[in-house]
């Protein structure tokens, strides 16, 4: 999932969102905690609670937690509820066993990507999608456009749930002595119905971060209760809360897709490298389906690669990626990774250019550069991710 803050070059919010943001069921504990908070997606968030790196590096080696509460949700439910969805969007959810959650794609009939959603099956005729908040209307829409045909209705949700995240390599130990269930039992991707601190939750081992983590959705009105019952169990590991910029710069580390940055209307998920998330030969077709079967067969355009620069300065997203001097590809996202001491950069480039970066019989990777205000900052293509956690 994408959501985060604009920490590596997040483009600005879509226009049309409120002038006055919405509060999380959360903004008050955030406020007494001392966060920065800003408008993002039309919500009030915080962007950190003090300094992004210790908030960072506390997810890396023990645990964060995080207030998701801006993420949209929606149910879809009804006999044709996983045959809607199937044709809505671009993975397969009716191959789903209930308790499973799938990273998935919503496409227009273009092959461009509307957003990029986790789906969770909670039931037979049950499921709940997650979209990013700034495409929660347009992500609505198109599944109530597309479910009309079938017995399946689509509810937002959003209103529902608070989410709470916990995450990094001590998120199990602390969230356990809490946890009605076994959290051992609860595989990456998968979500169920537990109790968490004495309040009914939906417990998902999902996460944004490259870490192990759960997410929690739970009823407003606990919020608050449950945020404080974390930070209580986790005082002892290590936790601390940590804002959207952490959250960023986690992404970025992970080389996980952000919406707007790696995502857009403008490209398909073949464009970002995530032909698998597309299932062209499911039964009945999905929207946008011909279009990325056509996409699928074309030589790509572009290929999304990771760089790292020696140089203090950051590479931002939009900033040119140089190959000999000339023009050969943007950055997509940007800045300083605090797990490697280096700044680091996502971007696409022609498939020729990421070709030449690792040909031994050329100068190879001292050719790249990246364009930081006027300055070519000699870069390093390396595999991504950046980090990999120890499994």
């Amino acid at each position: 999932m994408t959501d985060s803050a604009p920490a590596t070059g997040q483009p600005a919010p879509p226009a049309g969102h409120a002038a006055t943001p919405r509060r999380t069921p959360l903004t008050a504990v955030h406020e007494q905690l001392g966060a920065s908070l800003t408008d993002f997606a039309g919500w009030l968030m915080p962007l950190r609670y003090g300094s992004e790196t210790t908030e960072h590096n506390a997810v890396r080696t023990a645990a964060g937690l995080f207030d998701l509460s801006h993420m949209g949700e929606f149910s879809v439910t009804g006999s044709g509820a996983a045959a809607a969805l199937d044709y809505s969007l671009t993975g397969e959810p009716s191959a789903l066993r209930p308790g499973r959650a799938r990273y998935t794609m919503i496409a227009a009939e273009d092959g461009g990507v509307i957003d990029d959603l986790i789906v969770y099956r909670l039931a037979d005729a049950e499921f709940l999608i997650v979209a990013n908040a700034a495409n929660t209307g347009p992500v609505g829409a198109a599944l109530a456009e597309r479910a009309a045909g079938f017995d399946a209705t689509v509810t937002d949700r959003t209103d529902d749930y608070a989410l709470i995240a916990v995450q990094g390599p001590r998120s199990a130990a602390i969230l356990a002595p809490l946890a009605s269930i076994n959290l051992a039992d609860v595989k990456y991707y998968a979500g169920y119905p537990a109790q968490v601190a004495g309040r009914s939750v939906l417990l998902a081992r999902t996460g944004y971060t490259g870490e192990d983590g759960f997410e929690i959705f739970a009823a407003p009105q606990d919020a608050e209760y449950l945020w404080a019952e974390l930070s209580k169990a986790g005082a002892g590991e290590g936790l601390i809360p940590a804002g959207l910029a952490a959250r960023d710069t986690l992404r970025l580390e992970a080389g996980m897709p952000l919406y707007g940055n790696e995502l857009s209307a403008a490209m398909t998920p073949f464009d970002a490298g995530l032909g698998r998330v597309v299932k062209l030969d499911k039964p009945g077709g999905f929207v946008g389906r011909d279009a990325l079967a056509r996409r699928a067969q074309e030589p790509p355009a572009r290929q999304l690669i990771g760089l790292t620069l020696q140089s203090r300065r950051l590479p931002r997203h939009g900033y040119v990626v140089l190959l000999a001097g000339r023009p050969a590809g943007v950055v997509t996202s940007g800045g300083r990774s605090p797990t490697l001491g280096v700044p680091i950069a996502m971007a696409y480039v022609r498939p020729d250019v990421a070709a030449a970066a690792t040909d031994p019989t050329r100068a190879g990777t001292a050719e790249l550069a990246v364009d930081v205000r006027g300055n070519a900052e000699p870069a390093t293509l390396v595999e991504l991710p950046f980090y990999r956690r120890r499994s």
